[in-house]
């Protein structure tokens, strides 16, 4: 099984996959962008370098994504995998930016995943007060410096891509405690 948990920055993503590795100890851990030698190197090239235009950031996430998927998660798709993000947020990202037509935006996401999507999607949601309280405890990456509203429209956006995906996915209030965040992840997994 191949699930993926989503979020904007802050959300506590990473938190979760640290419960969950203690939980899924067999289960192979990843993350996307950078869940590969050459994903790092493009995470670093749209996060911390001057890339400006909208496409080239498009096709710099398109090349992770394809490389993530022919090196980690079709090799393993005969146990569990849990993903850090996945096609989902390269997608919310894109159509917030409103740039491409969805149609192409899909296109062009099932192109570089080869249709290999997660089973399940886990997308952990902020209230914008948590969100501007997180953030500020933070310094922030490029992403992260366009402030709470662009951050809250990728929230919205991440639903939208899993219903242009048609992909299975579970909403859960990232306002909760760690435990209780954990617990309704393994809930929605069962269900």
């Amino acid at each position: 099984m191949y699930i993926a948990l989503e979020g904007i920055d802050t959300a506590g993503k990473s938190t979760q996959m640290q419960e969950l590795k203690k939980l899924y100890p067999t289960a192979i851990f990843t993350k996307e962008p950078g869940g590969t030698e050459l994903g790092v190197k493009i995470r670093e090239l749209v996060l911390f370098d001057d890339v400006q235009s909208p496409t080239t950031e498009l096709f710099l996430f398109l090349a992770d994504r394809a490389e993530h998927i022919q090196r980690v998660i079709k090799p393993n798709l005969s146990g569990t995998i849990i993903s850090d993000r996945s096609v989902v947020s390269g997608l919310a990202y894109a159509l917030i930016q409103k740039n491409f037509e969805p149609e192409r935006l899909v296109s062009l996401n099932l192109f570089a995943t080869d249709n290999t999507l997660p089973n399940h999607i886990i997308i952990l949601k902020l209230t914008k007060e948590e969100l501007e309280y997180r953030l500020s405890q933070k310094e922030h990456d490029k992403i992260e410096a366009r402030g709470s509203d662009y951050l809250l429209s990728i929230q919205d956006a991440l639903i939208e891509a899993c219903e242009l995906l048609e992909l299975k996915y579970s909403v859960i209030d990232a306002t909760l405690s760690i435990e209780e965040i954990t617990q309704s992840i393994q809930s929605s997994l069962k269900a």
